[in-house]
């Protein structure tokens, strides 16, 4: 998920560090605690879904795996575990192993050890988001960002018997919601959240920009193309004139993302544009409707969902023993019973070769898989822009400026032109 970021002075992460590690995170030392053994911080967080008992038990798993290696966990104090690990790093205490955490900048700066072939071997797309030609991240985890969840109560009120396969489909679907006096689309973005406001805009991207051009970014980053052009403005168009027609409620900018979810559950809008996780927290506590899932649609119908494979473990290059960390953070990712608990509390979508989800998965679990497998068979997967990592990514803090500018393009502030003009502004002030 996009994250904001975080402020934090940096005087104080040393006694952050500590605490966390030994009692703020909830963690103690795993491992077999002998005198010589390695100890490794391990930079995670923890969510209402993926909680302090879950990371506790995996870790113990896999220091069981590694002898040798003592773990000390630490927790990252807000959602922007990449802000805090560069925090962390400016002080020297950049941790040993990480996860979910984007290797853009510190691999760069020489900061984490690569992951050689033979190590990724068991990845069903080992070479994931390289940079420089070399994966710094585990590609253990798939996440289609957005799909489309809705209300199917919704749907059958308004009269729409099918999910929408063309964008002209859902644009209809959307004036017969609002017809009805339903809001068509929740969409959030308040706060520290801003991130959450993106999810619309991905998925015209994807359509609009990445099916007909899928190094889009690259191609940018040449100087070849500029947000400006039709290929991107299309798509901010396309968002801009949901808003324009009231079928994003632009109160809903100001709301968390836990807040914009809790919009979805209470019935303030039919559609949820959201990163497959939800399909977790739909399955493990069911809203008052059942709820379907559908990918945003492309012009023509034809299938695309932009998703992010990525958000494994990456290992400082200064680490205390780079062998045996790197060692340690293949036994978590590898571990089944690890995965399948990542599986049940997050949704996730497991890249390794011939694993399979645990038995008695929920319903919006299910036709989330079903959905991107679909895809995968159609050869529909784009990137998710905004999201990607590596080469061929937005450059250091233009993310979230994109993520400022949408709220812009939705309250009618900036127009697709403008929104274009301005991200091709954020990016060249980074490059600068």
């Amino acid at each position: 998920m996009r994250r904001t970021l975080l402020s934090l002075a940096t005087s104080g992460l040393a006694a952050g560090l500590v605490l966390s590690g030994c009692t703020a995170g909830g963690g103690k030392p795993s491992g077999s605690g002998k005198e010589g053994d390695v100890t490794l911080t391990f930079l995670t967080f923890e969510t209402p879904n993926l909680t302090a008992k879950y990371w506790d038990d995996a870790i113990a798993r896999a220091s069981a795996k590694v002898p040798g290696v003592t773990i000390k966990k630490i927790v990252a104090p807000s959602a922007d575990r990449a802000g805090y690990a560069k925090q962390l790093a400016a002080s020297g205490q950049l941790p040993d192993i990480m996860i979910a955490v984007s290797p853009n900048g510190f691999a760069q700066a020489g900061q984490l050890a690569p992951w050689s072939d033979e190590q990724l071997a068991d990845f069903v797309s080992p070479h994931s988001n390289p940079i420089g030609g070399k994966i710094y991240q585990l590609p253990y985890n798939t996440q289609p960002t957005p799909l489309v969840y809705y209300n199917k109560a919704d749907f059958a009120a308004a009269g729409i018997d099918a999910p929408p396969k063309t964008y002209q489909d859902l644009l209809d679907a959307s004036a017969k919601l609002k017809a009805k006096g339903i809001n068509p689309f929740v969409v959030g973005g308040g706060g520290k959240d801003t991130w959450a406001d993106m999810y619309p805009l991905i998925g015209a991207v994807a359509t609009d920009t990445y099916k007909q051009t899928p190094d889009w970014l690259t191609q940018k980053a040449k100087g070849s193309v500029k947000f400006t052009d039709p290929a991107f403005t299309k798509a901010a168009e396309k968002i801009s004139s949901l808003a324009r027609k009231g079928y994003i409620d632009t109160a809903g900018l100001s709301r968390s993302y836990a807040d914009d979810e809790q919009a979805f559950r209470d019935n303030k809008g039919a559609m949820y544009p959201m990163g497959s996780w939800f399909a977790a927290s739909a399955d493990a506590k069911k809203p008052g409707f059942d709820v379907g899932v559908f990918a945003w649609p492309s012009d023509d119908g034809s299938l695309v969902v932009p998703a992010y494979t990525g958000g494994g473990m990456s290992v400082s290059s200064k680490a205390a023993d780079v062998t045996l960390a790197q060692k340690w953070a293949l036994a978590f990712m590898l571990d089944k019973s690890s995965l399948d608990a990542s599986v049940k509390a997050d949704g996730s979508i497991i890249a390794l070769k011939d694993y399979t989800p645990p038995t008695g998965m929920g319903p919006v679990y299910n036709a989330t898989l079903d959905v991107y497998q679909q895809a995968v068979k159609q050869n529909a997967i784009v990137n998710a822009f905004s999201i990607e990592t590596g080469d061929g990514s937005l450059p250091a803090g233009v993310a979230d400026k994109a993520a400022a500018g949408v709220a812009d393009l939705i309250n009618g502030k900036k127009s697709a032109a403008d929104f274009g003009a301005f991200l091709d502004s954020a990016w060249a002030k980074a490059d600068q």
